[in-house]
């Protein structure tokens, strides 16, 4: 089997290589390949990634390239984890749209937007080379925004299913909360990639007892805490919103914070640059603790379930995925991508039914649901009034002032990235 990491310069794949190297019986990987055109970065990632996969005896082979279509040939599955325009882009993302009085996040609001129109035509252009190389290979894409890029990848014909850590990070937080096996909790997922709530959480399966009334109960405080929300809110909701809902039940709390302190972006950066000295040290042969700060938890082990079920191998028969809605949630149209429990085997990810969630959150969906479809036909047409009314769509704008400071500025600060602007 070989696997292909686009991205696999970024200071995360150690992340990703442990767990191909710990889940190894359950995605035997005979050849793994990282892409990237940073030769720098992806020399000490490599390095580091064949050191990990000695340590703990896999015998798979991994190599490195800057030739793309060199890299995913013959590749039964593409990874797809880059960020067009580094940090330095991620940085403007989260810092312009506050001068507007607006959350400022790579991937929710006006930066996501930015993020949404510098990567769809770039990851649109990878899928295709994938195509032309192996039309059976399947795209796992961790490229945010997921859902917008997911939905590129679908409409465009391609065998792709999104993948976000959100789940599988509540999935092993309340089975220690429980003390079970991740294994036996099964979440009643719904929502959009990063706007999700957990409706249920059930022990052994889809059809298990709902134990949510009583998480809540029990450690409803510790849950809110770490959401940096309300604990009377989750009680009210009936429900554990994502962290991303604090956007948006608290935009304006999150942007006095954000407004005081040094962007996340550029904490990210002084962490990667430490994380690559590291990596850079020909005795370590394990991911360093560090990297746990780096973001993307619990990744790598999703990665491998999702790639190992669409592969044929012992993935989970079910997973929270981001897939087309077909239906699912009725008041969205089909073409919609939705990220709920799916049965996921070769053919792709089948959603499950779901319970029709509460108005209360049905309403902010279809209201980003708008959002992304505006947002996509941006990202493949563009046009400075097509960003304007994804701006003034989005339920943290909304306000025609706002949308066309934030369309001047998004512009200025990615002209580079836009070939119409």
């Amino acid at each position: 089997m070989k696997l292909t990491v686009v991205g696999g310069g970024s200071t995360y794949t150690p992340e990703l290589i442990d767990g191909f190297a710990r889940l190894r019986d359950t995605l035997p990987i005979e050849e793994l390949v990282l892409v990237d055109p940073a030769t720098d970065r992806l020399d000490l990632v490599g390095g580091l990634a064949r050191r990990i996969f000695t340590r703990q005896r896999h015998p798979g082979r991994i190599t490195t390239t800057t030739d793309l279509d060199a890299g995913v040939d013959g590749a039964d599955a593409v990874l797809l984890q880059l960020r067009v325009g580094g940090q330095a882009a991620r940085e403007q993302d989260e810092t312009w749209p506050l001068e507007c009085g607006c959350v400022g996040q790579e991937t929710t609001g006006a930066g996501g937007l930015a993020k949404a129109l510098r990567t769809v035509p770039v990851v649109l252009d990878i899928a295709d080379r994938v195509r032309r190389a192996n039309p059976h290979a399947w795209i796992i894409d961790f490229t945010n925004p997921v859902g917008i890029v997911t939905r590129a990848l679908l409409q465009a014909g391609h065998k792709a299913v999104g993948l976000c850590n959100v789940a599988i990070g509540f999935q092993r937080k309340f089975a220690g909360l429980l003390g079970v096996a991740p294994t036996d909790v099964h979440l009643d997922h719904v929502g959009l990639n990063h706007l999700t709530w957990e409706t249920g959480v059930r022990l052994g399966g889809p059809e298990g007892e709902d134990v949510l009334p009583g998480l809540l109960s029990d450690h409803g405080e510790q849950i809110a805490t770490d959401l940096h929300l309300p604990r009377t809110l989750l009680n009210r909701l009936n429900a554990i919103p994502s962290y991303y809902l604090r956007y948006y039940y608290a935009h304006d709390e999150v942007v006095r914070e954000l407004s005081t302190k040094p962007s996340r972006a550029a904490e990210v950066a002084a962490m990667e640059r430490e994380l690559l000295q590291m990596y850079g040290d020909p005795t370590l042969t394990e991911k360093p603790a560090l990297l746990a700060k780096r973001g993307g938890a619990y990744y790598s082990e999703a990665a491998v379930d999702l790639a190992a079920a669409l592969l044929g191998g012992s993935g989970s028969p079910y997973q929270v995925v981001n897939t087309l809605n077909r239906g699912t949630l009725p008041f969205l149209p089909d073409d919609a991508v939705i990220e709920v429990q799916s049965a996921v085997g070769r053919t792709g990810a089948t959603p499950l039914p779901v319970a029709q969630p509460d108005p209360l959150f049905a309403g902010l969906i279809a209201h980003v649901t708008a959002y992304e479809h505006l947002s996509l036909e941006a990202a493949l047409h563009g046009g400075r009034d097509r960003v304007f009314r994804a701006l003034l769509a989005h339920p943290l704008i909304g306000q025609y002032d706002h949308a066309d400071a934030l369309t001047d500025r998004l512009i200025a600060h990615n002209r580079e990235h836009l070939t119409w602007a």
